[in-house]
């Protein structure tokens, strides 16, 4: 975990600087006409095959021919999708009304081609608990990324430097985990025998459908409805509050999976380890998430300048809801380690009928309309999630709960501390405003749970230096 996750925050560091930079140079209706590419290109993406790999993690027993055909599943999707893109990338411009649409989706389907020696040796790697190199290639990736953004953006290359940065990603990505896992088997296209790949795989393959359903539908819904300005205006300020759930969430699940496999291999209880993942992920995304509504004006001033105020509303709105979002993202993996992929499914599903229905309410009141379909969605399919997931892996609602209490009290002792430091604060330059209350907040933050409940910091300090935990001793009661 200190390895995946500690290199993800570096990692994302340096993709902001190079974000922030680029927001500077670019314009809002370059990042709506790339928010409509993605659009096509992550509703194409679940079909790439990842999930059979993921099987490799799940399984048991793995020989030669059984990577092997994962191996020739993970082309033959790749290839297929790229040739899929390229075809579909007239319709899709037409669609949307904007031309350009078509040729930068055509480029984006170069991407589809690396996906098989990016998820094959992810997966192996995973199998064996091995995040170090992961973590180095991920770092590699995002100076590639953001070098090729930022320098592409400098030389007037406008949207295209959205386009190509994501592809060098994806090629020293396939590079790196190639090498790392010494990947030298070779594909195999004979898929007799490779049922339980695909019974597997396919569920997850589902899920991922429904995923890109719910987390696309707003563009989808949005894009012929919005101009391209107002389309960027929405879409930037979510990648913008996404980059916690959307960077730092997923790693944590990457490891939590295969950890969690291993356990219940052995058939020992996941529930503690559960709720310690639960209550560590509400005590980082929860103040962030809150500290950013506070701050939500001199955030958006300081990193994107005065041509993007237009986000500082649909900001403060939109981190509301992403709290509820987080934990609903990492329930999955402790289901999917018992072997009850089926109820991924159910909440996937729950959330590709909520999101869309929300987003079609919400569309004619424009982003603002989107912002309040996220206050309804997320909360409630956090609550489905609970209310499938608990039973499963012998959770109690009320001792979660319990874990999660000392997170909301000092996040709402640090947000009326703010608030009144803020009410208080002379007129001045946003960067300093900025530092002003987030620092208010941090010192708050931490100086509530060290005084209230002080065992939550040493428990979560003890877990990140230890190689070992006890499951008996992660969940100390309040």
């Amino acid at each position: 975990m200190a390895w995946r996750w500690g290199t993800q925050v570096f990692a994302q560091l340096i993709t902001w600087a190079s974000t922030f930079a680029v927001i500077r140079i670019l314009t809002p209706a370059d990042y709506g006409l790339f928010a409509m590419t993605q659009a096509v290109l992550t509703a194409l993406a679940f079909l790439n095959g990842y999930s059979f790999a993921t099987s490799l993690i799940q399984a048991k027993e793995i020989d030669d021919r059984r990577v092997g055909q994962v191996f020739g599943m993970l082309i033959v999707a790749g290839v297929g999708l790229a040739i899929v893109q390229s075809l579909f990338a007239p319709v899709a411009a037409a669609y949307y009304g904007q031309p350009m649409v078509e040729d930068m989706l055509r480029v984006q389907a170069v991407i589809f081609l690396a996906t098989p020696f990016i998820a094959l040796p992810s997966a192996l790697l995973a199998r064996r608990i091995e995040f170090r190199n992961q973590g180095l290639v991920n770092l590699l990736c995002a100076v590639v990324g953001a070098s090729t953004a930022l320098i592409l953006a400098l030389g007037g290359s406008g949207v295209w430097a959205l386009v190509f940065a994501p592809i060098a990603m994806a090629a020293a990505r396939a590079i790196g985990l190639t090498i790392s896992a010494k990947l030298l088997v070779k594909p195999v296209f004979d898929f007799r025998g490779a049922w339980d790949i695909v019974s597997f795989g396919g569920a997850l393959t589902l899920c991922q459908f429904l995923w890109i359903v719910q987390s696309q539908s707003d563009v989808l819904i949005a894009g012929p409805a919005f101009s391209p300005g107002d389309l960027g205006i929405y879409t930037t300020s979510l990648f913008l509050v996404l980059i916690i759930t959307g960077k730092f969430i997923p790693p944590i699940n990457e490891v939590l999976f295969p950890a969690l496999s291993e356990l219940a291999k052995t058939g020992r209880p996941l529930a503690p380890f559960f709720i310690r993942t639960l209550r560590t992920v509400a005590l980082v995304t929860a103040p962030l998430y809150i500290g950013l509504a506070l701050t939500a004006e001199a955030t958006v001033l300081t990193i994107a300048g005065d041509k993007w105020a237009d986000m500082i509303p649909i900001i403060a709105g939109l981190t509301l809801a992403m709290p509820f979002f987080a934990l609903q993202i990492v329930c999955s993996p402790a289901t999917n380690a018992i072997g009850k992929p089926r109820i991924y499914v159910a909440t996937s599903t729950a959330g590709a009928i909520l999101f869309p229905a929300a987003f079609l309410i919400g569309v004619s009141s424009g982003p603002m309309g989107l912002v309040h379909a996220w206050w309804f969605t997320a909360p409630a399919l956090l609550a489905i999630t609970l209310a499938l997931t608990l039973p499963a892996i012998e959770v109690r609602i009320g001792d979660l709960l319990k874990q999660l209490f000392p997170v909301a009290v000092a996040c709402a002792l640090m947000a009326a501390v703010v608030t009144a430091v803020k009410s208080v604060l002379p007129e001045m330059a946003a960067p300093f405003e900025l530092a002003i209350l987030a620092a208010t907040g941090g010192v708050t933050y931490g100086a509530a749970l060290w005084m209230l409940w002080p065992h939550i910091l040493t428990e979560t300090w003890a877990m990140l230096r230890s190689r070992k935990a006890n499951p008996a001793d992660v969940v100390t009661p309040a």
